[in-house]
């Protein structure tokens, strides 16, 4: 048989923003776009969003239920904001894990949360969301902050989300979604493009990374089609709330 057509030797493909790459390369695809901006991660997230991604932040802290003496999984947490929050909430019986993929992003997560007093319930661990190191059943709380539209096979990582979580815990996902009004979609549209860019060149003088984050916002699944992902990996109630006209959604479920 030609090898050209057999099936077998095809390589899988997936999305990296809107180039057709190779499933094995888009993870360090993404891993180099994120060493290269971990330096300038939060000052570009004020700058990018102005300063609105922390009221985003703030309503899915306040949406989690989280309480003392939980175990809470924070997945690519990155520089920490919601690790921070959730330390706070949890108290010294309770735990907050840090997890993800980037290494650079770990030591600036790391670094910050140090600098702020967080130590004696916080755990830092690498790990791809599609392969969680963990038990089953051993979080109260997971969630997923601007993370999920980076995972190459996301509903592999929503099922490990649900298998990590105990019976009656909750999964939270805050990601880019599609606006629900057209002026709004396309007012964000002309930003992303053409805003987004420049602003990456003059801060981390990475333009090519923040053509990334708006190419991965498009070829993220919107509102329903999530919804119905969560529905699929196992979870018994998925809902979700528009935030800044759809621009953010808010997506929440329950492992039954």
């Amino acid at each position: 048989m030609n090898e050209q057509n057999n099936p077998q030797t095809e390589q899988k493909t997936t999305h990296f923003g809107f180039k057709t790459v190779r499933e094995e390369d888009k993870e360090k695809l993404v891993a180099n776009v994120f060493h290269s901006v971990a330096g300038k991660y939060d000052l570009m997230n004020d700058l990018m969003s102005f300063g609105v991604h922390r009221l985003w932040k703030r309503y899915t802290i306040e949406m989690s239920g989280v309480r003392q003496g939980n175990k809470v999984l924070d997945i690519a947490g990155g520089t920490g904001d919601l690790t921070y929050a959730f330390s706070k909430r949890v108290g010294a019986q309770g735990k907050v894990v840090l997890a993800d993929i980037n290494a650079s992003m770990l030591k600036v997560g790391r670094d910050r949360l140090a600098d702020r007093g967080i130590a004696g319930n916080l755990e830092v661990v690498q790990a791809n969301a599609e392969f969680l190191p963990f038990e089953d059943n051993e979080f109260d709380v997971v969630t997923i902050a601007f993370g999920l539209r980076n995972v190459t096979h996301k509903e592999v990582a929503l099922k490990e989300m649900h298998r990590v979580l105990k019976p009656g815990g909750r999964l939270l996902v805050l990601e880019f979604s599609k606006p629900n009004n057209e002026m709004l979609s396309k007012a964000y549209d002309a930003y992303s493009f053409k805003a987004l860019p420049i602003m990456g060149k003059l801060v981390t003088q990475d333009a090519e990374s923040y053509q990334y984050l708006a190419e991965s916002i498009r070829k993220h699944p919107d509102q329903e089609t999530l919804k119905d992902m969560m529905l699929e990996a196992g979870f018994a109630r998925a809902t979700y709330h528009n935030l800044t006209g759809g621009i953010v959604a808010l997506h929440r479920g329950v492992k039954a």
